[in-house]
């Protein structure tokens, strides 16, 4: 009976039967999800940015010197987005992360996001709860430490033993073994003197009110086998407080990534990880495959054309009911031999994936926001979606486009100035350099930046155009302002490539260089023979020295650019409020 128990009645036995008793209960509502489902940010991140807000309001009374406190409905999300690069990312970003912080601007900004080599800045920053209300001198002091020691020991026979012991440890809590979780450990002895305890919901104690930008790190999910990442590919963010995909609008506790879910109920719960585990995943450049390196062997448009192609089937394409196999032949079994030689993923990662089980509803395909972020045929096949697989298979974001930009493009993020940090060389210009023709090189062009351009444009997602102009082609600036006023919903970027250019000549903004001190602005950044190239794990002393000075400097010289920037958004908001 429902509501109850109950027990059958005795003369419901059937001669010589033994009389079984059955109990019926009921439990009441269904057990709520672990699994969060929507598509806004969670309550944790809305009572976040309501405390942040009155950070932002201070900060931005004092840098645009407002004669009045703004409104709430005034105050702007300024969102910083750091690129991937190795050492040379984390570096980078200490250095315009110092320079923000100087200039007073630092608590204007309300995230802060990293792939690959940034996320590695972030988590060691996050490791103190007030790190950006401090000077940054000593955090710095400590990069430069870890940056050019010697990197020899990280494979020393006792440091292999304790990676040994800590893996077989994870595997009997019930982690699946991976490549990965090694990569995870070297790279954390490569940054780090002792293994570190933090964990990624640590850092909440750094956002309980409001002190710090609230960090989302990114990883891309893809198929451990049959398709390169460019054939499927989707957005995973990390923050303190929750783990998630935008596309499917799904989310947990960040402490429960990595237990065991069906159906959105956590079936097995695991320790949460230490974050080296996290950052071995956000800067994983071991899983690609044989098909994705062919790719990034190529030209890169070839990929955004075929991606273009495949995204017009999808939109004419009815979500199929019914997939009917035919038998394999002779043929079919050879092409299937050579796909799985080329997008087999010999060390890719593994990760308990939380969307197990989870069913769509009938409309899915149409929903808005899945939409959005759908980007292949598959997106029409919810049996080959995530949802469908044991586990994740996360990477570098890199493999796709070096970018943290994407969650920032979610409109219930509502951002309206994004500080674009870009450490890619090979869109790096040094002034004076010219080609082989012995005319100036051309060469500058934001390409990572201009990749997430075309993506948000095919994909519907308000973005500005990014298109230097022939100017700044032939003589790039330290900072260069893309926006589309005619798009309210596209934010404004304010775009920092890795360039030395007055950087050469003024060792401070407005302080010209010494002849004795010229050796101190040159700056290798060359994609072929520079320092600085994510193949390097140690920095010399003079070098770490130079690209912390060069990235503190190329910020601060930009000061007005920043400060109008700032205002645009401030008069944004005040445009947008209701008459």
């Amino acid at each position: 009976m429902v509501g109850g128990m109950s027990e059958w009645p005795a003369q419901c036995q059937a001669p010589g039967e033994h009389l079984i008793n059955v109990w019926l209960e009921n439990a009441g509502r269904p057990r709520e999800l672990a699994v969060r489902l929507g598509f806004r940010p969670c309550a944790e991140e809305q009572a976040f940015l309501s405390r942040r807000k009155q950070v932002v309001a201070t900060a931005l009374r004092q840098a645009l010197q407002l004669d009045r406190d703004l409104q709430e409905d005034e105050i702007p999300v300024v969102a910083i987005m750091a690129t991937g690069g190795g050492i040379r990312a984390m570096t980078s970003l200490y250095g315009q992360l110092a320079g923000l912080k100087e200039l007073g601007l630092l608590d204007c900004v309300s995230y802060i996001t990293g792939a690959s080599g940034s996320t590695w800045a972030l988590a060691n920053l996050y490791e103190d709860p007030e790190w950006s209300q401090k000077d940054l001198a000593g955090p710095t002091e400590l990069l430069k430490t870890q940056v050019t020691k010697s990197k020899l020991g990280v494979l020393a026979p006792s440091q292999l033993q304790r990676y040994r012991q800590e893996l077989a440890k994870r595997a009997r809590l019930g982690y699946p073994s991976c490549f990965t979780s090694l990569w995870a450990l070297i790279n954390e002895a490569l940054l780090h003197d002792e293994p570190h305890d933090h964990k990624l919901s640590d850092q909440r104690e750094a956002l309980s009110h409001g002190q710090n930008p609230l960090p989302i790190y990114c990883a891309l999910n893809t198929k451990e086998r049959s398709l390169s990442t460019f054939e499927f590919g989707e957005w995973c963010e990390f923050s303190p407080y929750e783990v998630g995909f935008p596309k499917y609008g799904a989310f947990i506790p960040s402490e429960l990534f990595g237990s065991e879910f069906f159906m959105g109920q956590l079936t097995k719960r695991l320790p949460e990880s230490r974050i080296c585990f996290l950052e071995g995943i956000w800067s994983n450049l071991y899983a690609a495959n044989l098909q994705d390196s062919l790719y990034w062997a190529s030209e890169p448009s070839q990929f955004w054309d075929r991606w273009v192609r495949n995204q017009a089937n999808l939109d004419k394409e009815q979500v199929p009911l019914l997939k009917i196999e035919e038998p394999p032949s002779t043929a079919s079994r050879i092409a299937e031999f050579f796909t799985d030689l080329l997008t087999r993923r010999p060390l890719a990662q593994a990760t308990h994936n939380f969307l197990r089980g989870l069913h769509f509803h009938k409309d899915y395909f149409q929903h808005p926001h899945f939409s959005t972020w759908k980007a292949t045929t598959l997106d029409g096949l919810p049996n080959q979606l995530t949802p469908s697989e044991p586990h994740l298979c996360l990477l570098d974001v890199g493999y796709l486009i070096n970018t943290s930009c994407l969650p920032l493009l979610q409109p219930t993020r509502d951002v309206d100035l994004i500080l674009s940090l870009d450490y890619n060389l090979h869109g790096a210009f040094q002034a004076g350099f010219v080609g082989p023709t012995g005319a100036p090189d051309l060469a500058f062009e934001p390409q990572q930046l201009q990749l997430l351009g075309r993506f948000c444009q095919e994909q519907g997602i308000p973005f500005p155009p990014i298109s230097p102009s022939p100017e700044e082609q032939l003589q790039p600036r330290e900072c260069h302002t893309f926006s589309d006023p005619t798009c309210p919903g596209a934010p404004a970027v304010l775009h920092f490539p890795l360039v030395n250019d007055s950087f050469r000549e003024y060792s401070a903004p407005g302080v010209q260089r010494t002849p004795e001190a010229a050796a101190a602005g040159e700056v290798n950044l060359s994609s072929v023979d520079s320092p600085y190239h994510y193949t390097k794990v140690t920095y010399s002393q003079e070098d770490v020295d130079k690209l912390l000075r060069l990235t503190h400097y190329n910020v601060c010289n930009n000061r007005e650019q920043l400060l109008e920037a700032l205002r645009q958004a401030v008069q944004r908001r005040r445009q947008r409020r209701p008459q």
